[in-house]
């Protein structure tokens, strides 16, 4: 699960991807915006995405390039983007979510299969994170990869060595008491405790997520508070030694106060995957696979990424970064730390309950 900052977009603006926006939309005039049989629509597009996670300018260059009206409806979370969706009353034609959700919409036989045979841009994404994706989407034709990034520590080096950062056995060491910072959220929160106990971070075994909340419950005593939207913001402020948090907000943080520093423990931990996928409520295949193709070209891909500052997956915009971000490894983790992440995956029902009574279990200890 993601959660986002209205931030403002980097000061890194790329000169030569805007003037390329300008270019391609002489090359792709509203004329040519494609019909569609009666009964569709043929001139729009209902977009559902998490909030300030895509960059307005890129919907206009789309909008201006297609004649295809876009109209961007947000969320906070995965299962308030499943509540919506499952209402039905609205009709979306393209929703970008998180790889777990996408399992679950998948399984339920909710997602159209994806044609990339009609991109023209989707060789821009990094078939490692494609092939990453596959732990949801095995064929890889169901969703495509947008942002991506990892799960760990957001810390001050000024109270707390970089080597101790380098376990999860920190977020427990008692001389940070009331000083450490843990996600509001079941999955991200009892990932510490799972992978210094050794268990995978998706197991469905009731004895191995109890043992993760006895561990958890050990740890709440020198918990400063269990955030989401505030945690980079507490960090900034210097309220907090360290935070449990997604590489998103940790980069948000650097951006803000460049002391701050980020550590994925050696343990292991979370590389969770955002992507795209096409619904059954869709109105307009081929409008919807024109809106996809677009966010691979690289002139709306950089702006979505300077928008954002959260990992890409498209190659053409790292290869124009320059090396300082390009080598961040908050942004973009090594191989090596990869090598030591999974991809959440869908509980099911019985675990769903488990985790529910675990985490409400913690909260009220």
């Amino acid at each position: 699960m993601r959660l986002f900052y209205n931030r403002k977009k980097s000061a890194k603006t790329s000169v030569c991807f805007v003037l390329a926006a300008a270019l391609f939309s002489c090359t792709f005039p509203a004329s040519c915006a494609p019909k569609t049989d009666a009964g569709t629509t043929s001139d729009s597009l209902v977009v559902l995405n998490y909030g300030k996670y895509l960059d307005e300018t890129v919907i206009r260059m789309f909008e201006e390039e297609t004649g295809i009206d876009v109209k961007l409806e947000e969320y906070e979370s995965p299962e308030e983007m499943y509540t919506k969706f499952k209402a039905g009353s609205i009709s979306y034609d393209v929703v970008c979510t998180s790889d777990y959700m996408i399992q679950r919409l998948i399984s339920e036989g909710e997602v159209n299969e994806i044609d990339f045979s009609h991109f023209s841009y989707y060789e821009n994404l990094d078939p490692d994170i494609i092939e990453a994706s596959k732990i949801f989407d095995p064929e890889s034709k169901y969703s495509m990869p947008y942002f991506y990034g990892t799960l760990g520590i957001l810390y001050n080096p000024a109270i707390v060595s970089p080597e101790k950062v380098k376990t999860w056995k920190v977020l427990w060491d008692e001389n940070f008491r009331d000083s450490v910072i843990m996600q509001n959220s079941v999955r991200d929160t009892f990932v510490p405790a799972l992978r210094l106990l050794g268990y995978d971070i998706n197991t469905e075994n009731a004895d191995e997520l109890s043992g993760a909340l006895e561990l958890l419950i050990r740890q709440k005593p020198i918990v400063y508070a269990y955030y989401v939207d505030e945690t980079a913001d507490e960090m900034v402020a210097g309220n907090a030694a360290m935070a449990l948090v997604y590489s998103g907000e940790a980069a948000y943080a650097k951006e803000l106060n460049d002391e701050l520093a980020y550590s994925v423990p050696e343990e292991g931990s979370n590389l969770w995957i955002d992507s795209w996928f096409i619904p059954k409520s869709c109105r307009n295949q081929e409008n919807a696979e024109k809106f996809l193709d677009f966010l691979c070209r690289g002139d709306a891909a950089m702006l979505n990424f300077e928008y954002v500052w959260y990992g890409t997956p498209n190659l053409e915009v790292i290869a124009q970064l320059d090396e300082e971000t390009r080598s961040d490894e908050t942004i973009f983790p090594p191989s090596e730390v990869l090598a030591d992440c999974k991809v959440f995956q869908q509980y099911g029902q019985e675990t769903t309950a488990l985790c529910s009574y675990l985490w409400k279990k913690l909260k009220s200890e």
